[in-house]
């Protein structure tokens, strides 16, 4: 790479959030140590040009995903026969759940459904919307957690999934697994368990003598479990796990075609040429950290959890949501801190930390996802973040003009022009006043807060629409 290319990456993110030193708590995971980004970047340019299209022609690819497969069945106590595929993340996982559920059951009546907390990740949303699958969305107990009573009124003949969350990214609170899984079971309905994003730290947890609550395969019904490895497996981007109890549920995930003139497709996940750069990279990072090495990167991000819910429970203004059962921390703000400012506050701090919009009764909260690397900087968050409290206390809450308030909450997302798009967006503070594409710039103002502010005016099918007339705006290409 010549040194003027190097030049321009590093402009090209210098507006990136920083992926090291802990202080970004959500989208990246960081282990705090140098030595195992290295690892992976150097295994994920090794196998970079290879292709997982073909076990026979990148054999390696094969083995290193048995590898990966085999450590999360003992893990998460797998029993003999279980299986796994690598995917691209998290939401791929969950697609191909999904998927293999609705095509296990062609023969229920209707359409088939999934049956999910209101806490399930949105992926499940995606799933059903592209496989043409009836949601039905069961709000969760004053817990936080799914209703079981509730979860089991909502199943009926065509249910063909039931889901569970370890943890449920908004909260951070494990379902009751055992209970679900036994009610879809009697069904003879398959239950996933959506571990992206705590079931590496979960099963380490457990093997470090913390009380965890029972989700695993050692959980009867439980027939498939999602979990990611570059979050809390601190592998590269981007690598997750979809485990299923045994071959003959995995089957149903397969794609083969061999009626036409050109080689027979078949794919074990949604992509086809896949690179083998990132199974790899995951591969040798979890070679190189090792049983001892998970143990003592959960330790120190469950130790660095714990000493947060201790600062937030000591500081005025400031209150957990509910006591976090992994590394995910929700807060909520009294009258007096408005959380969307603090969000912003805690950036000019150099800390990242992420807003959550209103929920039916439930008002914003900020969200924290803390990992390992964040244990070395816990002074100085705490620092931060009372400076950030006060901070925002001292600026009060963002108003919203009246007017604005008032057309917004009158506003219909399906009957929107383009122009009324534009014209929200303007009023979000998301259009600039530098030219561009139709004589206007889009652009994120320096805080957020007031667009944020806006935003949690807006129902949630008007909050989809206007984000996604900003995101194809802003995914054009410059002239």
């Amino acid at each position: 790479m010549t040194e003027q290319l190097r030049r321009r990456l590093d402009e090209l993110r210098a507006n990136d959030l920083p992926v090291h030193g802990g202080r970004t708590l959500a989208y990246v995971y960081d282990s705090g140590l140098a030595e195992v980004d290295a690892v992976g970047r150097e295994a994920v340019a090794a196998f970079a040009g290879t292709n997982g299209l073909d076990p026979t022609a990148f054999p390696s690819l094969l083995r290193m995903e048995n590898d990966l497969v085999a450590m999360a069945c003992d893990l998460l106590d797998a029993p003999a026969g279980a299986v796994g595929t690598v995917t691209s993340g998290g939401t791929e996982s969950v697609l191909l759940a999904v998927q293999g559920a609705r095509d296990a059951r062609p023969d229920v009546p209707g359409r088939p459904n999934l049956v999910v907390p209101d806490t399930a990740h949105a992926a499940f949303h995606k799933a059903a919307h592209y496989f043409g699958l009836e949601t039905r969305i069961v709000p969760v107990g004053p817990d936080h957690r799914a209703d079981v009573e509730a979860m089991i009124a909502a199943i009926d003949d065509s249910t063909v999934l039931v889901v569970a969350s370890a943890p449920s990214y908004a909260h951070g609170v494990i379902d009751p697994v055992a209970a679900l899984a036994a009610a879809a079971a009697e069904r003879g309905i398959r239950c996933h368990v959506d571990a992206c994003i705590g079931g590496w730290v979960l099963g380490w947890a457990a093997r470090l003598g913390r009380e965890v609550v029972p989700w695993t395969f050692a959980v009867d019904g439980v027939t498939s479990i999602s979990v990611d490895l570059h979050k809390y497996g601190y592998a590269p981007k981007g690598t997750s796990l979809l485990l299923h109890r045994s071959a003959e549920l995995r089957r149903p995930q397969f794609f083969a075609w061999a009626d036409w003139p050109g080689y027979t497709m078949l794919n074990t996940t949604m992509q086809s040429t896949k690179s083998g750069g990132p199974l790899a990279g995951a591969w040798a990072v979890a070679q190189h950290l090792g049983e001892q090495g998970y143990l003592d990167l959960t330790r120190a991000a469950l130790d660095a959890t714990d000493v947060i819910a201790g600062v937030v429970e000591r500081t005025e203004h400031l209150h957990l949501l509910c006591r976090p059962d992994s590394t995910l921390i929700a807060l909520r703000t009294d009258e007096a801190l408005d959380p969307f400012t603090l969000c912003d506050e805690m950036a000019a701090r150099g800390w990242h930390v992420q807003p959550q919009l209103s929920y039916r009764t439930q008002g914003p909260t900020v969200h924290l996802s803390v990992s390992a690397g964040t244990a070395q900087h816990l002074a100085e968050f705490e620092e931060a973040l009372a400076a950030a409290v006060a901070a925002s206390v001292a600026a009060g809450p963002v108003q919203v003009d009246d007017g604005v308030a008032a057309v917004v909450a009158a506003l219909d997302p399906t009957s929107l022009s383009d122009e009324d798009f534009d014209g929200l967006l303007a009023a979000a503070g998301l259009i600039g006043d530098a030219p561009g594409d139709g004589g206007q710039a889009l652009a994120l103002p320096e805080r957020m807060a007031e667009v944020n502010a806006l935003l949690d005016l807006a129902t949630p099918s008007l909050r989809e629409a206007v984000l996604v007339a900003f995101l194809d705006r802003l995914s054009r290409p410059v002239g």
